[in-house]
C-alpha cells in the first residue's frame, strides 16, 4: 500500500462531517479534491469506506472501524506535535547533568537556580560522578550535559572549556613562611576523599613531583574543608575561586608555596553526534563566555 498521510486526514475530516463538501471547506481543498482521495484509498483498502446519500454521506462498517483508529491516530500524531513544541518552548522536558560535588555546589548551582527560574516546568536532575564516570553517562544518554576537569579527550565527546580554578592550602592564621613541598606533606593536611576529582588532581601533582600525600583528615565536601580550616584542625586543600569570601573576610588564610599548584580548567561536555536538547541549549547560553587569559 502507498497511502499517504494527507488521504486519511481528507478521510477523517469526511468521516467526522459526513459530508464532502463540508469537509473541503474545513480543509481549504475542492470538494473534488475530497472525492479524488477517498476514491484512491478506497482503492488501496480494496473496500467502501463511505455510502453516498443524496444529503451527505454514509460510513460503512468497514469505514467505521478505519475512522476510529485513523481518528486515534491522528490524535496522536498531534499531541507528539504538541509536545514536540512544549519542548521547543520549554514549557515541559527534563535538564539532565552530571558534575562533581565541588563543581555541583560552588559553580554549577547558581545556573541551575537561574535557569529555573526562566523555565519553571522543566525537570532538573543532576548526578554526582567523576569526570570519566561522567563521560560515560554522556555515550549512555543518561545526562545531556556533563562538567569535567581538564585535558580529557575523546573523539566521541564535544568539550568548552568554562572555567579556570586554583588549587591552593589554606589554614586558620596568617603564616608569612612559604612551604616547600617536603614541608607541605608533614604539615596536617585535611583533603577530600579520593575518590573526588580534585584530590585526584592534587595527588597526580605531588606524584609527579616525587611525594606522596597522606592527609589527616579526608572529608566528603567543600563546605567542610573551609569549615575544618577554620575551626583549627590543619591546612586545607581548597579551590581559591570557591573560597573567595572566607579569603575576604579573613575567615582562613592561603599558605603560601615555593611551587604553587598549576592551574586548571574545567569543560562542559556533551556527545558530539547527539543534537543538544532545548533545554540544554538554555542552560549553556547561561553559563558566561569563558574568555582563555
Amino acid at each position: 500500500m502507498n497511502i499517504k498521510l494527507e488521504q486519511y486526514k481528507i478521510f477523517n475530516e469526511a468521516a467526522s462531517t459526513l459530508s464532502f463538501s463540508l469537509a473541503a471547506r474545513n480543509l481549504f481543498i475542492s470538494q473534488s479534491a475530497v472525492s479524488q482521495a477517498i476514491r484512491l484509498l478506497e482503492k488501496e483498502l480494496h473496500t467502501q469506506l463511505f455510502i453516498r446519500q443524496s444529503k451527505g454521506v454514509i460510513l460503512t462498517k468497514e469505514g467505521q472501524i478505519l475512522h476510529q483508529k485513523i481518528s486515534e491516530a491522528l490524535s496522536l500524531i498531534t499531541s507528539a506535535e504538541n509536545q514536540i513544541a512544549h519542548f521547543h518552548e520549554l514549557n515541559q522536558g527534563e535538564l539532565l547533568i552530571g558534575a562533581g560535588d565541588t563543581l555541583s555546589e560552588n559553580y554549577i548551582m547558581p545556573y541551575l537556580v537561574l535557569f529555573h527560574q526562566h523555565y519553571p516546568h522543566v525537570k532538573i536532575k543532576m548526578v554526582n560522578r567523576t569526570s570519566l564516570e561522567i563521560i560515560d553517562l554522556l555515550k549512555t544518554g543518561d545526562i545531556d550535559l556533563g562538567f569535567i576537569n581538564m585535558p580529557l579527550y575523546d573523539e566521541a565527546i564535544t568539550i568548552r572549556e568554562c572555567l579556570q580554578i586554583h588549587d591552593i592550602f589554606v589554614s586558620s592564621h596568617q603564616d608569612s613562611h612559604s612551604y616547600t613541598m617536603e614541608e607541605l606533606v608533614n604539615e596536617p593536611l585535611i583533603m577530600l576523599e579520593k575518590n573526588s576529582n580534585s584530590r585526584q588532581f592534587v595527588d597526580d601533582y605531588f606524584a609527579m613531583q616525587g611525594f606522596l600525600l597522606n592527609p589527616s583528615i579526608e572529608l566528603g565536601s567543600h563546605n567542610l574543608l573551609l569549615e575544618a580550616a577554620k575551626n583549627h584542625l590543619g591546612k586545607a586543600c581548597v579551590i581559591k575561586e570557591f573560597s573567595q569570601h572566607e579569603l575576604d573576610s579573613h575567615q582562613i588564610y592561603e599558605v603560601n608555596l615555593t611551587h604553587a599548584l598549576p592551574k586548571r580548567s574545567i569543560g562542559y561536555a556533551y556527545l558530539s553526534r547527539k543534537t543538544l536538547t532545548p533545554a540544554t541549549s538554555k542552560f549553556i547560553e547561561l553559563l558566561p563566555v569563558f574568555q582563555n587569559e
